[in-house]
C-alpha cells in the first residue's frame, strides 16, 4: 500500500479525535484521523455539556451549530428512602452563567466532523501496530494499517477511547471497573413530553437513575447501579435491556421515570460497565513520550457522574490544537517535529492536575450519590455534599482556560 508522511495523526474518531483536528485546522495543520469503525460512532444517544465544554467549543468555532440546545438550571434529586427532593442549582448564584446543556452525540460528532476535508478522516483504518525511528533528527512514530498501509507522523496523538492502542505504547496503566454499570438511551414522544428543561435524578438504595429533555420530544435518560455478580453478563439486546431495568433494577422509581423508560427508542440503548483509570497513574506516568500523547478518554477515563467525559475531551483538544498550533506559527507554518516533544510535555503539565481532579472527583461524587441507604451515607449525600461539595464541584468543572485558537 505504500508509506506517506503526515503533520499529525489522530487515531480515533471520537469527541477528542475530531476537536482535536478541528483545533489543528484552525491553526492551519491538517491531521489525518484514523478510525476503525465504517462510519462515525454515534454509541452513547447523548451527552451533557458543561459551561467548561462550551469555552472549549468557542474555541473550536463549532459553538453556534449546537445552540439549540437549551441549558438546564436545576436538577431535582429525589432520595428513593424518604421521597425528599432537593433542588440543586446548576448555575452561579448570582446568575451570571448558563447551565449545561444535553445534546446528541450524533449532533456534536456532526458537528465536529463537518469542519474537516472528507478526506481527513480514514475509515475502516484498524492499527496493527505503531513503533518509532529516528526522522530528521527527532523520534516520530511509524503506524502499521492492518491492510497494508504504513504512516509516518511527525505528531502522533491517541484519541481512541478507554482501550487505548497509543495509551499501551505510553505505558498507561489499564483502566479499571469502578463496580457499576449504567444504562443510557433517548425516549421519544411523537407528541412532546410537556416536562421542562430541568434534570431529575433518583438516588439510593444503591442506584442512581435520571433523565433531562434534549428537545421537546426526546429525553435522554440513564439508569447506573452496582454491576450484576461476577459470572452473570449485561443484558446486550437492546429489547432485553428495557425490559430488565423495568421490571427488576428499576421497577419501584416513580412513575414518571418509569414512563421515559418506556418511552425509549431501543436502538439507543446500551449497558457497559463504568471503567476510570487511578488518579495517581495520571499523576505519575508518562502522558506524552517524544512526539506521541494522548487526550480524551486514552488519557483520562472517568465514570460519568460529574458529566465530565466529553467536557474534557473537548478541552483537551483546544489546548493540544493551541500548544501544537503556536509552534506551528512560531517556524513559518511548519511542524519541527525535533520541538514536539517539549510541546507536547507542556500540552501534559497543563492538563494533568484538573484532569486528576476531574477522575477522582467523579467517582466521589458516583459514591456519594449510589453508596447506600444508612443514615451515615444519607446524611453525607443530603446535608453535606448536595449542599455544600457539589456546587463547589459544579463551580470548579465550570471554568476552564483554553485559551485562543485565532493564529
Amino acid at each position: 500500500m505504500g508509506t506517506t508522511v503526515e503533520d499529525v495523526v489522530i487515531v480515533g474518531a471520537g469527541i477528542a479525535g475530531l476537536a482535536t483536528a478541528v483545533a489543528l485546522k484552525r491553526a492551519g495543520i491538517e491531521a489525518l484521523v484514523l478510525e476503525k469503525s465504517e462510519g462515525l460512532r454515534t454509541t452513547g444517544a447523548a451527552l451533557t455539556l458543561f459551561p467548561n465544554a462550551w469555552i472549549a467549543l468557542d474555541a473550536l468555532g463549532v459553538s453556534h451549530k449546537l445552540a439549540s440546545y437549551t441549558p438546564s438550571r436545576k436538577n431535582h434529586v429525589t432520595d428513593l428512602d424518604t421521597g425528599e427532593v432537593q433542588t440543586v442549582s446548576l448555575i452561579k448564584a448570582n446568575g451570571d452563567a448558563v447551565g449545561p446543556r444535553s445534546v446528541h452525540r450524533k449532533a456534536l460528532l456532526e458537528a465536529l466532523a463537518d469542519e474537516l476535508p472528507i478526506h481527513s478522516i480514514r475509515f475502516s483504518s484498524k492499527i496493527s501496530a505503531i513503533d518509532t525511528q529516528q526522522y530528521e533528527g527527532s523520534s516520530i512514530a511509524i503506524v502499521h494499517i492492518e491492510n497494508g498501509t504504513v504512516i509516518k507522523a511527525k505528531v502522533l496523538i491517541g484519541c481512541d477511547g478507554v482501550h487505548s492502542v497509543v495509551s499501551r505504547l505510553l505505558g498507561l496503566s489499564e483502566p479499571v471497573h469502578s463496580g457499576r454499570s449504567a444504562v443510557r438511551g433517548l425516549a421519544v414522544y411523537p407528541q412532546g413530553h410537556g416536562l421542562e428543561q430541568e434534570v431529575r435524578q433518583y438516588v439510593g438504595l444503591g442506584r442512581r437513575a435520571g433523565f433531562v429533555p434534549l428537545t421537546d420530544k426526546e429525553i435522554f435518560w440513564f439508569f447506573s447501579g452496582t454491576t450484576p455478580a461476577k459470572g452473570t453478563s449485561l443484558a446486550k439486546d437492546p429489547e432485553e435491556i428495557q425490559k430488565e431495568i423495568l421490571e427488576n433494577y428499576a421497577k419501584d422509581l416513580p412513575p414518571i421515570y418509569l414512563d421515559v423508560v418506556q418511552h425509549a427508542d431501543v436502538s439507543t440503548l446500551t449497558w457497559a460497565p463504568l471503567m476510570f483509570r487511578y488518579p495517581w497513574n495520571v499523576v505519575f506516568s508518562s502522558l506524552s513520550k517524544q512526539n506521541i500523547t494522548v487526550a480524551g478518554d486514552a488519557m483520562h477515563p472517568m465514570t460519568p457522574d460529574l458529566a465530565q467525559g466529553g467536557c474534557s475531551a473537548l478541552e483537551d483538544a483546544a489546548i493540544l490544537g493551541r500548544h501544537i498550533g503556536t509552534s506551528f506559527k512560531q517556524n513559518g507554518h511548519v511542524l519541527v517535529p525535533k520541538e514536539m516533544s517539549e510541546v507536547l510535555s507542556k500540552y501534559v503539565e497543563e492538563r494533568r492536575w484538573r484532569v486528576v481532579f476531574l477522575i477522582a472527583g467523579s467517582y466521589i461524587s458516583g459514591w456519594v450519590q449510589q453508596g447506600g441507604s444508612g443514615w451515615g451515607m444519607k446524611f453525607l449525600r443530603d446535608a453535606i455534599f448536595y449542599k455544600f461539595i457539589f456546587p463547589k464541584m459544579v463551580s470548579y468543572v465550570n471554568y476552564v482556560d483554553c485559551g485562543k485558537l485565532d493564529f
